[in-house]
Parts: C-alpha cells; structure tokens; sequence
C-alpha cells in the first residue's frame, strides 16, 4: 500500500510499471465498445482521475481548487457522481459544464438511466448527459472504469454490467474478498471506484479512488504526471455505512 498525498504534497508514489498494451475497440466487449472513449494523452498537460463524489459538492470544489487544472489539463472521473450525497444536480452542472471534464457511467448512474433508481431535481439536461456517459474511458495504457475487470476472464467477454460492479472474485463475495484488484495482473492498467476504501489503493496494475467521501472519508484524485495522490476531507458524513463495508489496508494483500 503507498502513502497517500495531501493537497500541498506532491511526493511521487512508487515507480509506475512498464507501459502494458493499449485498449482498443476490439479488446472490448461489443456493448463496451460502443461506450469506449479514447483519448489522446499527449493533447492534454496533465490528467487527474478523481474518485466517486455522490452528490459532494463542496469537496469537489475543494479538491478541484487543490489541483487547480487549466483549460489543458484533463480530469477524469471514475463515476457515481450522484446519489446519496447533498447535491447531485450541482455535482452533474459543475462537471457537464467544463469542456476538459470526462465521466465514466457508474452503477448509480445507470440506477438512474434504467429507472431502477429516481433522483428529485434533475432535468432533461442532467438526464441526457447521464446517458451519453462512456462505460469506460483509456489513454495511453490507462483504462478508467467504476467497478473494475474481472481477472479471471477475457476482458472481451466483460459487459457493461460487469466493468460498473465488479469488486470480489466470485461477485457474490461482495466486501468479503478476494476482490479483483488483489488478483488483477493487467495490462490495461486500471483505474476504478465503486469499492470504498479507507486509504487510495495502488498495486502494481490498479489504482482505486473511492474514499468514502460521502461517507465521511475523502474525495481523492490521482495526478497523472506526478505520479501522486491528492486528498480533501468530507466535510461531515452524510451517509452512514457499516465498517466492514469500508476497507481497510490490512485487509488487503495489495
């Protein structure tokens, strides 16, 4: 497990791997693939991949201040940008509304686009950009998905169901474990949310970014060029959750 970086330090982490192989179409599943972005790295001065934000919207301005990015720096963010947090409509304006923000969809995103899941407040604007949101997002080796890629399977055989919730090997494990990141061994190196983690996890292929901000954890971003994670604390807790649904170092073999 790495150290994790405050807003004001900007110590690299450990060595990046080897650039693995890149993800094209072709490596996806069909479905996947019509919802694959692509973009090009070398466009942009820096990317940074934010965790899930539910509805915080006073930590994502905080966090979005502490990596203060220009109109040529890109931040990416690895879904669930609503539900249970104060303002999810503010966190959708604030994100929709920046030509150099990217989304994957995550599974609240997808609660709500097949209504399996409702939302008071939002609009035909909000609900049209929920639905336009790729399931997954790549540069260079990079691969930004919610849940994750199950390793005991071809990455072509993994539908949107499975790269929006997959966390323990077998999926009905849930917060027991073993979950993917532990046994994942890439390329493509991956980054996800969706598992809530006490600490940012790093292993030598995943990078996992869902700190609990609504939970009263932190909203954490990965700096691409730094190599570096960034962290704001939530301001209070809006939403309860059991401890053992909140993972700790210890109970990771990272």
């Amino acid at each position: 497990m790495d150290h994790t970086a405050t807003p004001t330090d900007d110590r690299p982490l450990a060595p990046r791997p080897d650039a693995g192989a890149t993800v094209s179409d072709g490596d996806l599943h069909p479905a996947v693939a019509e919802r694959h972005e692509r973009l090009d790295a070398s466009a942009w001065d820096d990317i940074y991949v934010v965790g899930d934000v539910h509805g915080c919207i006073d930590e994502l301005r905080r966090l979005t201040a502490a990596l203060d990015p220009g109109p040529d720096d890109l931040v990416v963010f690895v879904g669930d940008l609503v539900r249970k947090g104060p303002d999810s409509k503010a966190v959708l304006e604030f994100v929709r509304e920046r030509e150099n923000f990217r989304s994957v969809r995550g599974n609240n995103e997808d609660k709500l686009i097949h209504g399996r899941k409702t939302l008071d407040g939002l609009d035909d604007a909000d609900r049209r950009y929920l639905e336009s949101l790729p399931v997954a997002i790549s540069w260079d080796d990079a691969f930004v998905v919610h849940g994750g890629i199950d390793p005991t399977r071809p990455l072509a055989s993994q539908d949107i169901e499975s790269l929006l919730n997959c966390r323990s090997i077998p999926a009905e494990n849930g917060y027991d474990g073993p979950f993917w990141f532990e046994q994942y061994r890439g390329p493509p190196r991956t980054f996800f949310g969706h598992t809530v983690l006490d600490e940012p996890v790093r292993t030598e292929w995943a990078i996992g970014l869902d700190t609990g901000c609504v939970y009263g954890g932190s909203l954490t971003a990965y700096d691409w060029s730094a190599d570096a994670f960034v962290r704001v604390p939530a301001a209070r807790t809006y939403e309860a959750r059991a401890d053992e649904k909140i993972l700790e170092p210890e109970q990771l073999d990272a």
